[in-house]
């Protein structure tokens, strides 16, 4: 267990970690321009740059590709924060919007989950055509997180990053459905459902919907809205089905990159018993396992007026650390 991280004495226990970089967001402002990348099947991915001084456009700076979590966006105050960290470090940053997360409805009925890689690995493919020999990395903050982890294990040894960073990961889906129904976790499993069912109910309004939704606005748990939307529209059998298939725990032991996972015990979000082992993790992955730190939260500092990010420090210090690996092997 790594003891480095210490929360702020004035955001004790789990949920004032999670909620506070929501309820207080810094107001960062970093130039952003957007891109549509087309799909092979027909539908679109939006993806937003951070654009780069108009004295510096060397091609040859790393990218780093961020991947939000559930219902996140380039909106979201963790996204925003490590943008600006990445950018301020002079690597060149992309966070890859999930289909229908920008803002603007995506164009088929099937929209993003959990598992599902061949979205990343398309975008992967497009920077490397357009830039052979740019070393690229990724950082993936809870269902992003899992999505690159459980990618990272299918392509083993012929995946092309340079290194990858996970944070807060659901490792065993089933597991945190039923987490997030306990106690106070109920209220972040509310809040993330009542957001799914509007994007939904929204986006089905304006494409005929392939499947009966049934009573929609009363899904109250992950497993109702899996088991009557997630499955059905993704070919998954049931909620179960898909929690199984997309899980990343079982994909660890084929991890060939050099992959940083930060994760804190008390996250309200999962289970300790769904934490991976030693055993299950190749060399590769540096498992780092905290205390504390809530769910992608990890804020430290003396004062509110002055909070400390320590999650940004500690994955740039990580990625610095495989930019000056890479560049003393060139």
């Amino acid at each position: 267990m790594n003891a480095q991280f210490k929360p702020a004495w004035w955001l004790p226990g789990p949920h004032f970690q999670t909620l506070w970089p929501t309820l207080a967001p810094r107001k960062i402002q970093i130039p952003l321009y957007n891109e549509r990348l087309e799909l092979p099947d027909g539908d679109f991915l939006d993806l937003s740059w951070v654009r780069q001084n108009n004295q510096d456009k060397s091609s040859s700076k790393p990218i780093v590709v961020v991947l939000h979590g559930l219902n996140g966006s380039i909106h979201s105050p963790y996204a925003k924060g490590i943008m600006q960290a990445i950018h301020q470090q002079g690597f060149r940053c992309v966070l890859m919007h999930f289909r229908g997360c920008s803002g603007v409805p995506n164009r088929l009925p099937r929209s993003y989950h959990s598992g599902e890689t061949n979205d990343l690995n398309t975008v992967i493919s497009e920077l490397i055509k357009r830039e052979k020999n740019t070393p690229i990395y990724a950082v993936g903050y809870s269902l992003g997180g899992n999505v690159l982890l459980k990618w990272l294990g299918e392509t083993g040894n012929k995946n092309p990053l340079k290194a990858a960073v996970a944070i807060s990961v659901p490792f065993e889906l089933a597991k945190t459905a039923d987490r997030l129904n306990q106690g106070f976790s109920k209220v972040y499993q509310w809040g993330l459902i009542r957001e799914l069912i509007k994007l939904h109910k929204h986006k089905f309004k304006i494409i005929p919907a392939p499947i009966h939704f049934g009573d929609i606005d009363k899904f109250r748990t992950f497993w109702d809205f899996d088991n009557n939307i997630t499955a059905p529209l993704h070919g998954f059998k049931s909620a179960e089905d898909y929690y199984q298939q997309s899980s990343c725990r079982q994909y660890l032991g084929h991890v060939d990159v050099p992959t940083l996972i930060l994760h804190a015990i008390n996250d309200p979000f999962t289970t300790v018993d769904s934490l991976p082992t030693p055993k299950e993790i190749t060399s590769k992955i540096s498992l780092e396992i905290m205390k504390e730190g809530g769910h992608v939260g990890f804020v430290t500092g003396k004062t509110p007026w002055q909070p400390i990010y320590w999650l940004e420090r500690k994955i740039i210090q990580f990625l610095k650390q495989q930019d000056n690996f890479l560049l003393a092997s060139l």
